[in-house]
């Protein structure tokens, strides 16, 4: 069985979607209507601008979210997923994919999720941290030893979780952890602490958004990011959406459940193949390709 996974921020690079813009009518038409969506030129960014303008949140979420779903869309009669899952972000291009919502209100709502999260990040300044060779179980343990918020958030494959949280818990953290034997504490280059009670701010704002946005059941489950369970019901796959922001991200979870279910093949859609990396230490045994112009 195949499954379709989609990108999260951090896949972005200068000239993404360029290739797709200059070869497909339908794909520039749809690159036009997200400018008018956003408000602002973001081809010209994708396109022509530098890695410091495509790093801003409020450009980077679309930008990933735009190439992955045109990309799906033009492709519509060759994508044909049995299940998919999105990494953060990725979930709602993933969203688009199996037709639970449209590519416009998609990105209406990664607009407006971009930017809650920005002005979450100036009202409570915050990081993240890569953490290396260590246990989930470990690295969890430590977190809930410190007072200061700090919180897993992306569990990306064995031995590499993200943490989460106010800059003096994070550093605390990576202490301790490297301490206790962790290859690697890296702080992340990142706007705030995503994925922790930090966002809740941005929680509510989204929540709000979700609401009015018109949920259609998908051609396909979705396993999503806050529990790793394969879901068809368009209620529940909301709920799970408004969780999101201040869940951790279970993505190697959401691999194993997807592969005890007959995954077999993982097509990565959007730019990179960050995830394909990730997929390859959860399960060297399945099949990996990319799809992507």
């Amino acid at each position: 069985m195949k499954a379709y996974i989609f990108p999260g921020q951090g896949a972005q690079f200068v000239g993404m979607g360029k290739e797709l813009y200059d070869r497909n009518s339908q794909a520039k038409e749809l690159f036009q209507k997200a400018n008018n969506i956003l408000g602002f030129n973001i081809t010209e960014i994708m396109f022509e601008g530098d890695s410091e303008s495509l790093k801003k949140t409020n450009v980077t979420q679309p930008a990933i979210f735009i190439h992955s779903t045109i990309l799906g869309k033009i492709n519509d009669n060759l994508i044909k997923p049995d299940m998919v899952a999105g990494h953060s972000l990725g979930e709602f291009s993933a969203l688009v994919i199996n037709k639970c919502i449209s590519y416009e209100d998609g990105l209406q709502l990664v607009k407006l999720r971009a930017n809650a999260m920005q002005r979450a990040c100036e009202l409570t300044p915050g990081t993240m941290a890569a953490i290396l060779g260590i246990s989930f179980k470990g690295v969890e343990k430590v977190c809930n030893s410190i007072t200061e918020i700090v919180v897993p958030a992306n569990y990306n494959c064995p031995g590499q979780l993200v943490i989460s949280g106010s800059t003096d818990g994070i550093n605390l953290a990576c202490d301790k952890l490297k301490n206790l034997g962790a290859r690697r504490a890296i702080i992340l280059p990142v706007g705030g602490a995503f994925h922790s009670p930090l966002m809740e701010p941005a929680k509510k704002e989204l929540e709000s958004a979700i609401n009015k946005i018109n949920f259609s059941s998908p051609i396909c489950p979705i396993y999503q990011n806050v529990n790793a369970k394969a879901s068809i019901d368009k209620n529940e796959i909301k709920k799970n959406l408004i969780l999101q922001l201040t869940s951790p991200v279970l993505w190697s979870q959401s691999v194993e459940a997807m592969c005890l279910n007959s995954a077999s093949t993982f097509i990565e859609v959007g730019p990179g193949k960050v995830l394909q990396g990730l997929i390859k230490k959860i399960n060297p045994d399945v099949s990996l390709e990319s799809f992507n112009i």
